[in-house]
């Protein structure tokens, strides 16, 4: 009897342990679903391997000196504007404190602008919540709204630098030919927007592009066209699903470019998946590759979770560490009933960020709520992405 009471005084002191911890809520959003699902599944590996480091080490201290774990949660999007909306406003209507996500930039410029402009303008009303983002990379979104804030890299410096390389490298290659996923915001602008503005600025000349669909199956036609231009550089800027499809008729009619470049968010696992063969050579600007210890480690972990490591998860890596420091610094209450206040503390606190310790190195922050990330080019060899060249 004496064992029986023990053991039950022991469970129930256990149980109000329990009933006594604190948690702070991050929410992640993002397509879990889709063409582009293994961007949303990665990111929750992450997230899930950062936070559960993050609690081992004690969790995060609150402003009366307590500790509180952290909770992840994630939401699917499915790469849509409108259910993104609706899940943005579902998790404002939780304890979360702040979102990490989305990944795709068609949802993040009409979710952003659904967040209050300016912070403390009592004309605006639109949501007053931190939304922190580690996968979309359509440039200048984060100016949208004071509440948007990014973990992304540059494409305009990365693709500079990668076509400036390739000038100095290659002096005899002049033209350039592109392929575009035209319906996806991100592969849509980083062609017209930024690699063709790049080449040119580097005295390539661009003879033309050819354009696809997220979904298409068939590239017959785009392909000819690309063999009829007969370009020094193929940039196909397409994310993996897609860009598989393009390559494999590249090589079926015999399209052999000197030199193939690549979309940032193609330097995944997914691409040496779908077409390792067809994608040797291919040279891509990326903000991560395991070059480390801390990004191997970072690596590891998120593998333990069923995720793979690239530019995007480890943004998302990155997102969870540097909102620990910013709830830290901020002094968060992890009160339920001071919730607002403490988001705000957060937005603050990540708005005063002039610098972020990054996997690869140190990320400054810019004054629009940017980042301005280390990079490296990487090269499709055998079925691994190679440091091809560090230009910094």
């Amino acid at each position: 009897m004496k064992k029986l009471a023990l053991a039950v005084a022991l469970a129930l002191a256990a149980g109000g342990t329990l009933a006594q911890e604190k948690t702070v809520r991050i929410s992640g959003f993002g397509a879990k679903t889709g063409p582009v699902r293994s961007f949303g599944i990665n990111s929750e590996a992450a997230m899930l391997a950062a936070a559960d480091l993050i609690n081992k080490g004690g969790g995060v201290r609150l402003a009366d000196g307590s500790k509180a774990r952290i909770v992840v949660d994630f939401y699917d999007d499915a790469c849509n504007a409108e259910q993104g909306i609706s899940v943005i406003r579902r998790i404002a209507g939780t304890d979360a404190l702040v979102a990490i996500g989305p990944t795709c930039s068609n949802v993040a410029e009409p979710l952003f602008g659904i967040l209050q402009k300016k912070v403390d303008d009592p004309g605006d009303t639109g949501l007053q919540f931190p939304v922190f983002t580690d996968v979309a990379i359509k440039i200048g979104l984060a100016r949208i709204s004071e509440w948007a804030f990014r973990n992304v890299p540059n494409e305009m410096t990365m693709y500079s630098s990668l076509f400036y390389w390739l000038r100095q490298k290659y002096p005899d290659l002049k033209t350039v030919w592109g392929g575009v996923e035209e319906d996806f915001a991100h592969s849509r602008t980083t062609w017209h927007v930024v690699m063709k503005d790049r080449a040119t600025a580097n005295n390539f000349q661009v003879l033309g592009e050819s354009k696809w669909l997220l979904a298409d199956t068939n590239f017959a036609t785009q392909v000819r066209e690309m063999k009829k231009a007969n370009a020094d550089i193929i940039a196909i800027s397409a994310h993996p699903f897609s860009m598989c499809g393009a390559l494999k008729e590249m090589q079926r009619q015999g399209v052999k470019p000197k030199v193939l470049v690549g979309l940032t968010s193609s330097s995944s696992l997914e691409t040496l998946q779908g077409c390792a063969k067809q994608a040797q050579g291919m040279i891509i600007p990326t903000s991560f590759a395991p070059v480390n210890k801390e990004a191997k480690f970072a690596a590891e972990q998120t593998a333990k979770f069923k995720g793979t490591a690239d530019l995007h998860s480890m943004a998302a890596w990155e997102n969870m560490f540097i909102l620990k420091q910013v709830m830290e610094s901020e002094r968060i209450s992890g009160d339920k009933s001071q919730i607002q206040a403490d988001r705000r503390k957060i937005r603050d606190g990540l708005a005063k960020l002039k610098v972020t310790k990054g996997l690869l190195g140190d990320t400054k922050r810019t004054d629009d709520r940017e980042a301005d990330k280390p990079y490296l080019f990487v090269q499709a060899r055998g079925n691994e992405w190679v440091v091809l060249h560090n230009p910094l």
